[in-house]
């Protein structure tokens, strides 16, 4: 049986919150630190200010948020006792507004609250998706929850709030955002809606990456990155990912190293990997041909094919800056084989491997990592 569900109502561009919010008095904001120091969040705040809405804010989110910043925040939750809830920031904030609103309702199962989520990154998709990945720095992994009441109730896409993303973390969660669609459209459970959301996906970031990369001001472009990760998210929701993301999460989790960077490292290696491209080509492989003829580097031999979308993808990372290698990361050789065995047991066991289009064991992903550690195809 295959399975697709969207509940996530999408405004593209700027969003009358005082609307949005008519009925309600009081909304809980969750966000970063940044996002209120500097002011930002100001989007959010003068609007419920003018609309004479009461809110508190919750500003303590970090990079990949954990299980005590979740607590912490559904702490101060219950004190306000909010109608709407509003995430406003990156994946980290949003993935983090998620938790904390599905974990309250669970404890009073009668409460309703709205739920909104104000991307500025365009990368995760995060506000579409029925995921959600929380930290659990004492055990350096990531656990990805996955649940249909993790979506919000409206995601607002405003690409005005991606302008001032520096370059590095344009680049980062733009190759995000390629992970996403391109393992959706691999996926074992890929149908055709999310090939749909997957395909359109992957040929925006191919036509607009570099662009807002090179270009920051370019706004046509950022809003089309903004709606590709959008669409990145719906189609991975419903589709699911793959060992690219499993091993990312134990990676970076390990390694303390930006999400959207790690799954760039890895991608060539996981493609080589999935489509059989030593041992024998599979059927993984004429799916990234796919990919490669919507990224104009198609062969009319598939084994060729997915080699041109291996390289495209090396000539994006380094004109992205994005590392080539575990290693050139900046991880030292001891630490990583101290690691090597435990993170490939992890991402055997993360939850996006369950829809990977080839299956796997811990030993094929130690030989996965140690490929992109030392760069070897």
């Amino acid at each position: 049986m295959e399975q697709f569900s969207l509940k996530t109502e999408i405004i593209i561009g700027g969003a009358d919150l005082k609307e949005l919010l008519k009925d309600i008095q009081r909304v809980f904001i969750v966000t970063d630190g940044f996002m209120a120091e500097s002011g930002k969040i100001s989007y959010v705040t003068k609007q419920l200010e003018d609309a004479g809405i009461t809110y508190g804010v919750f500003s303590e989110v970090r990079a990949d948020p954990d299980i005590a910043t979740v607590a912490k925040g559904m702490e101060q939750m219950e004190t306000l006792e909010p109608q709407a809830v509003i995430a406003f920031g990156g994946g980290s904030p949003i993935d983090a507004a998620k938790a904390m609103v599905f974990f309250a309702q669970k404890q009073k199962t009668e409460t309703e609250c709205r739920f909104i989520a104000i991307p500025t990154t365009s990368g995760t998709g995060s506000e579409v998706s029925r995921f959600a990945v929380i930290s659990d720095p004492l055990k350096e992994a990531k656990y990805p929850l996955t649940d249909d009441a993790l979506r919000a109730d409206i995601a607002v896409l405003d690409a005005s709030l991606t302008l001032s993303v520096p370059p590095g973390v344009t680049a980062d969660t733009g190759i995000d955002v390629l992970t996403h669609a391109m393992e959706a459209f691999v996926s074992e459970t890929a149908n055709d809606f999310t090939d749909a959301a997957a395909e359109k996906a992957i040929r925006m970031v191919h036509e607009n990456l570099l662009e807002v990369f090179l270009h920051p001001d370019n706004r046509y472009a950022r809003q089309k990155m903004h709606n590709a990760s959008c669409l990145a998210g719906i189609a991975f929701s419903s589709g699911g990912l793959g060992i690219n993301h499993s091993m990312a999460h134990t990676l970076g989790a390990h390694f303390h190293l930006p999400h959207g960077k790690v799954n760039g490292i890895l991608m060539p290696y996981v493609i080589s990997y999935n489509s059989g491209y030593r041992e024998g080509l599979n059927k993984a492989a004429g799916r990234y041909a796919l990919i490669a003829r919507m990224m104009g580097v198609e062969n009319s031999d598939c084994r060729q094919s997915v080699f041109n979308l291996i390289r495209l993808i090396r000539q994006y990372r380094k004109q992205l800056n994005i590392p080539n290698t575990i290693a050139e990361a900046g991880v030292t050789p001891d630490e990583f084989e101290e690691s090597l065995r435990e993170m490939a047991q992890a991402a055997c066991a993360d939850g996006c491997t369950k829809t990977n289009p080839r299956k796997c064991t811990a030993d094929d992903l130690v030989g996965i990592f140690r490929n992109a550690y030392d760069g070897r195809l």
